[in-house]
């Protein structure tokens, strides 16, 4: 924990690679030092089939999973420093959104297998 999904329309690819996409999201959670970053995880799901308002607009949306117990401050904190990463891309006609979820730290588990 934290898990950082990115979903976003494949056409993105066509202002940066999900590698620097997933990075640049990456960097954003460990400035918001809120996490150790050997516990950060960060994947990207591109999707050719999806409908927007707006024909030919293109869309990211982040979401963070982190553990309960951060205050309103700190998860605006994270949704900021995400949304200013992803702001320093210059995309053009693209919806973009980021959403911090909290997991149930007594229902969690974690273990390498």
């Amino acid at each position: 924990m934290p898990h950082f999904i990115i979903e976003c329309s494949r056409s993105i690819e066509k202002f940066t690679l999900p590698d620097q996409l997933m990075s640049s999201v990456f960097q954003s959670a460990v400035q918001s030092g809120l996490f150790n970053e050997t516990d950060i995880k960060v994947r990207v799901q591109p999707f050719d089939h999806y409908l927007l308002p707006v024909k030919r607009m293109d869309f990211i949306h982040v979401t963070a999973r982190i553990l309960s117990g951060r205050s309103e401050e700190q998860k605006q904190l994270l949704s900021e420093n995400v949304m200013d990463a992803l702001a320093g891309f210059g995309f053009k006609n693209t919806l973009v959104s980021v959403d911090v979820e909290d997991s149930n730290r007594a229902v969690y588990l974690k273990r390498v297998v």
